[in-house]
This record gives structure tokens, C-alpha cells and sequence, in this order.
């Protein structure tokens, strides 16, 4: 690969996966990227930002790095310290600063009603500990994470979910990589997991490039192309 040519790697958020990504992929690729989805782990956010941050160094070359919801921390703390990273792009998400939680950054502004979708699942880890995994009600999936996508989509997402450890959305974040890296950030305005208003404050508190989309949370399956342009311009401007 060029020196000049860089790689898209896209991070997914809890109650997804990487197909998630699929419509924004192919337009990523016909327009010549190449692209990598990272599969996030979703069991802390120190253990998911590692998992991102080893996949990012084996990358050669330059890497625009482009997270959804909770990838948005993900992305934020796997970056700090990479050069080679040289934009990020966060997709209705979270864009921590030091210390701060998703949870906490859910609730600064009113508007998120995810809390009363949840599901929890308890679970016993490795180690013999008890946690929880979250899962959305099925029930409720298409209103709360993707309003603006056919209802048959819904149901296939809502039954592949992947569940987020509750104690990841709760974990404060480090340095963030938004505080030295260029971002973009799309602002989702009919999201129901973020609030608009929070999105809009991370994005302004980071200065970064902000559009705006009429769309759920689910923006990346719902508007794909809106994604990939805004994407496209973060390669374009530091390419």
C-alpha cells in the first residue's frame, strides 16, 4: 500500500457489530479505500481500546479511525499516542475526555430513553466474577436504535445484537486522542441513545468538523452515504 493512501478502520458500538458497517464499506470501497472493521469486544473499555489499538499498529501506512457510539471512546483512547492516525470520525457517538464514562456523557443532557430499553443477562467471567451483559428489548430495538430502518432490518439487528458489559459503560476514559488527532463528527438528531445536544457539546469541546443528519442512532445503516461522505472528507483534508 502507498505511504499516502490510507486505511478506513471502523469500530462498532455496543448492540451491534461490524455489519453494522456494511452500506457504508462499499461505498468506502468503490470510492477506492481500503477498509477495515474492527470487531470490538465490548467487555471494558481500557481491554477494547487495547484490542483496537494492536489492530491499528499492524497497519501500515496512515489510518483514519472511525467509531459508532461507544466505539467513539474506544476509538478516542486506542488513538492517543499513534501518529499514524491521522483523523478520527465519530459517528453518533462519544467523545470522552479523561475520566468522563459513557454512561455519564449519556446523561449530561436529558433526551436518552436506553436506560428503560435495557435488558440485563447476568453472566460469570473467566476469573469467576459476576457481571451483566446489556442487551436492548427486542421489543423496543427498532424504536430506541433505528426508527428510520425498515422493520425487517430491525428484527435481524435486534436478534444479532451484541451485548455491551455493563461495567464498560460505566468505565471513565483516558486521555482522549480527539484532544491532538483532527476529528469529524456526525450528529445524529433523531438519535435516542445519545442525545443530540451531547453529541453536539463533545464535538464542539474537541473543535472538530460537525454535520448534521436527520437520523436515528442506527445512522450508519439508515444514511450510509452521509457517513461515508463525511469520512471521505477527513481523508481528503489531511491525505
Amino acid at each position: 500500500m502507498s505511504e499516502h493512501k490510507p486505511t478506513v478502520v471502523l469500530v462498532h458500538g455496543a448492540f451491534a457489530d461490524s455489519s453494522s458497517w456494511n452500506g457504508v464499506v462499499e461505498r468506502l470501497q468503490s470510492h477506492g479505500h481500503s477498509v477495515v472493521c474492527a470487531s470490538n469486544p465490548l467487555r471494558g473499555l481500557s481491554k477494547d481500546s487495547d484490542y483496537v489499538r494492536q489492530l491499528v499498529q499492524s497497519i501500515e501506512g496512515p489510518v483514519i479511525l472511525c467509531g459508532h457510539s461507544y466505539g467513539g471512546s474506544v476509538i478516542s483512547n486506542a488513538a492517543h499516542g499513534l501518529d499514524h492516525v491521522k483523523a478520527l470520525v465519530f459517528v453518533a457517538a462519544f467523545l470522552p475526555d479523561e475520566g468522563e464514562s459513557a454512561v455519564a456523557l449519556s446523561e449530561k443532557f436529558p433526551g436518552s430513553t436506553l436506560g428503560e430499553t435495557l435488558r440485563s443477562v447476568p453472566v460469570t467471567l473467566p476469573d469467576g466474577s459476576r457481571a451483566a451483559d446489556l442487551y436492548i428489548d427486542k421489543s423496543a430495538f427498532h424504536q430506541q436504535f433505528a426508527a428510520d430502518v425498515p422493520e425487517t432490518t430491525t428484527a435481524v439487528m435486534a436478534a444479532t445484537q451484541r451485548p455491551v458489559a455493563d461495567a464498560a459503560l460505566a468505565e471513565p476514559a483516558s486521555a482522549p486522542a480527539w484532544s491532538d488527532i483532527p476529528s469529524w463528527v456526525l450528529v445524529a438528531t433523531e438519535d435516542r441513545n445519545i442525545p443530540a445536544q451531547a453529541q453536539i457539546f463533545m464535538a464542539e469541546r474537541a473543535k472538530a468538523t460537525v454535520v448534521t443528519v436527520d437520523a436515528s442512532h442506527a445512522v450508519a445503516v439508515s444514511r450510509p452515504g452521509d457517513v461515508a461522505r463525511l469520512i471521505d472528507e477527513a481523508v481528503q483534508a489531511t491525505g
